[in-house]
């Protein structure tokens, strides 16, 4: 539940690319008076407004006709929605959202990129206003990963994050104590064979320490998976891969521990233990059984994700 990585926001940005056009379009349409080119009180009003009902909006400043900024730069400082005097008389008729203005278009949008200033994703889109006596163009820096986000409904859980990472890294730990109990478990047992010298013959006590040593792996390897799909990671809810790929790493991590139970058992049961042969026979029937439904499971959830990814791209 880590923050998008880049390679995930730029993903997503290019599923939804129209929808992120029109939503800006639209955003812009509504702020898109002439007056804006000349009111510095405007431009704030109309920062204050996107700001509160679309947070992903970071800046905002105009440009007359030739690509020159005549206007400080509008931004969210200390909360607050205010002009910085930053930005005025910059030629910007070299920046990609402006030359494309020239195109019959009104509203042009660059691809994403990352910011001097905050140092992450945005986009830049520019909207031309005015008459040809007086023309000008809005622009406004978005934040990518905050609209993706937002696109996506996924702002409420973001908040909720830092509880699930809280109780997912308290489980972790409870995990990981466990590890050393089963691992100091197994040393005092090795100690223990140790000092009686030579083992007899057809004793199961070794059996007994690489079960704890197994069961600290398998309990390891849990925590393990835990941590990385649930804190360290970035998890996409809304990808059908992504929940596969956690339930098979837990699938594979029992599989591991299963088998080398139903090996052990096997041996014991080598060693004349007979009442152990039933048990590791179901332990392999179940390892089997556990194993053919991982592989169809995986089989069906990479088909069916295919066959949405088609249907989206027809729609």
């Amino acid at each position: 539940m880590a923050a998008m990585s880049y390679l995930s926001v730029i993903e997503r940005y290019h599923e939804h690319e129209q929808l992120v056009k029109e939503l800006l379009e639209s955003i812009l349409v509504g702020i898109s008076d002439p007056i804006m080119l000349s009111d510095p009180g405007i431009r704030v009003r109309a920062m204050a407004e996107m700001a509160n009902s679309y947070p992903f909006i970071e800046l905002l400043y105009v440009l007359d006709g030739s690509g020159m900024q005549i206007s400080d730069n509008v931004a969210i400082v200390n909360r607050v929605v205010q002009s910085v005097p930053v930005g005025r008389n910059l030629n910007r008729s070299h920046r990609p959202y402006f030359s494309k203005t020239q195109q019959a278009d009104s509203l042009k949008i660059t691809h994403p990129y990352l910011s001097n200033a905050s140092g992450k994703l945005c986009l830049s889109a520019s909207y031309r206003i005015g008459d040809d006596e007086e023309q000008g163009y809005i622009v406004v820096d978005v934040n990518l990963t905050q609209l993706i986000e937002f696109m996506m409904g996924d702002s409420a859980r973001r908040k909720a994050t830092p509880l699930f990472k809280g109780v997912y890294s308290a489980l972790v730990l409870g995990l990981f104590i466990m590890v050393m109990v089963l691992i100091s478990m197994a040393a005092v047992d090795i100690v223990a064979l140790l000092s009686q010298g030579v083992v007899p013959s057809g004793s199961i006590k070794p059996f007994g320490i690489i079960i704890f040593i197994t069961l600290a792996l398998a309990v390891f390897d849990l925590g393990k998976t835990i941590l990385e799909e649930e804190v360290l990671m970035h998890k996409d809810i809304f990808r059908h891969s992504s929940t596969r790929r956690t339930i098979t790493r837990f699938i594979s991590t029992i599989l591991i521990a299963i088998s080398i139970e139903a090996l052990l058992t096997m041996f014991k049961a080598s060693l004349g233990e007979m009442k152990y042969v039933q048990p590791a026979i179901l332990m392999m029937f179940a390892v089997v059984g556990l194993l053919v439904a991982l592989g169809v499971y995986v089989y069906l959830g990479a088909k069916a994700e295919l066959l949405l990814k088609q249907a989206n791209g027809k729609s």
